[in-house]
């Protein structure tokens, strides 16, 4: 083995020693440093002392306070309970809050104030409450703080006269404030509602107060985690059967016409049915006149003096009339005739 090569191994196992000792002494330090807590500043933050849900009043046996390193204290927290209880008027949970759980002022209320939707409404953000039911509002499994779609199902004429029914999806994740009346977010059994309510910009405020006349509103709950919006598109009859919108079109069409056939058929019958009602109470009225005829008394007639008129006789006269004076006679001269005008001897 040549020299350099050894040189080389020695080397690199002195290296490697003192990269071992280096690291073990910068550890050792590391672990005396933290093992003296007085190196360390701490603060005070005040926690639940006990589970909190919405609504609770907040009270000194409810919090207490514990050691927090002063770097590290979230952004709204109190640091002794006089500060969280300080004000006139007592202060409540807007959410629920573990125990110890810090408690921040995003969490409670001001002094005096009351739980109510009004004090967890973000800035600039407005409270809208949409009908649902059993199917719309998701069964009942939709929660205070849960993320929900909107959908808009309507129905608009088409230029053919044809209804085209088609489905959008007007706002996505949508915050619920609360289904019916309830607005505390630690409610863990679905109810069947009847409204939720949503914390909504102002312009999506005018678009579901707009959407809940022009069609029907339903749900569409959202992963807990999936808050970010998606591309969609209008869903249509075709995109349920493949057919063309000229399809659609043409057989919604075709239900119009039918829909209108009937319609007329039943008017038709129903002016029948008026007819055949009017004459039955013709007769049944005449029938009724009749019976009243019949038992009224007969009134005496009254026969007055026979008139006496004149006789006119007509007497005819036959007159002879007097015969011609003179007369023709026709004689033959061979086979010509000859007419002569003499006269009559009497």
């Amino acid at each position: 083995m040549r020299a350099n090569t050894v040189i080389m191994i020695v080397l690199a196992g002195v290296f490697g020693v003192v990269a071992v000792v280096l690291a073990n002494i910068w550890l050792a330090s590391q672990r005396s440093a933290m093992a003296r807590p007085d190196d360390v500043q701490h603060d005070t933050v005040v926690v639940a002392a006990m589970p909190l849900k919405f609504g609770d009043t907040l009270s000194a046996d409810k919090v207490r306070e514990v050691a927090w390193p002063s770097g590290a204290v979230p952004t709204g927290a109190f640091k002794t309970t006089k500060d969280l209880l300080a004000g006139d008027g007592t202060k409540q949970a807007l959410q629920a809050i573990g125990t110890n759980e810090p408690v921040l002022a995003t969490k409670i209320t001001g002094p005096g104030q009351r739980a109510t939707l009004s004090a967890v409404l973000g800035e600039g953000m407005k409270a809208v409450s949409i009908r649902v039911n059993d199917v719309l509002g998701v069964a009942g499994f939709v929660f205070p703080g849960d993320r929900v779609d909107v959908l808009l199902t309507r129905k608009v004429r088409t230029g053919q006269g044809a209804d085209q029914s088609f489905v959008d999806v007007l706002l996505q994740s949508m915050k619920v404030l609360a289904v019916d009346q309830v607005a505390d977010e630690s409610t863990e059994n679905p109810t069947v509602v009847k409204a939720v309510t949503l914390e909504v910009s102002t312009k999506d405020a005018q678009k579901l107060t707009l959407a809940a006349d022009a069609g029907q509103l339903s749900l569409a709950l959202r992963q807990a985690a999936a808050s970010k919006g998606e591309t969609t598109e209008r869903i249509t009859l075709s995109d349920l059967t493949g057919d063309t919108p000229a399809d659609v079109a043409a057989r919604q069409a075709e239900l119009a016409k039918q829909a209108i056939a009937e319609a007329e058929a039943a008017a038709e019958r129903k002016r029948a049915d008026d007819k055949i009602n009017g004459l039955t109470q013709a007769v049944e009225r005449v029938g009724s006149r009749l019976d009243l005829l019949s038992k009224a008394k007969p009134v005496p007639a009254v026969v007055s003096a026979p008139q006496v008129q004149e006789v006119v006789k007509e007497v005819i006269k036959y007159v002879q009339p007097e015969p011609p004076a003179r007369a023709t006679i026709g004689v033959f001269r061979g086979v010509k005739l000859e007419s002569y005008d003499v006269p009559r001897q009497k």
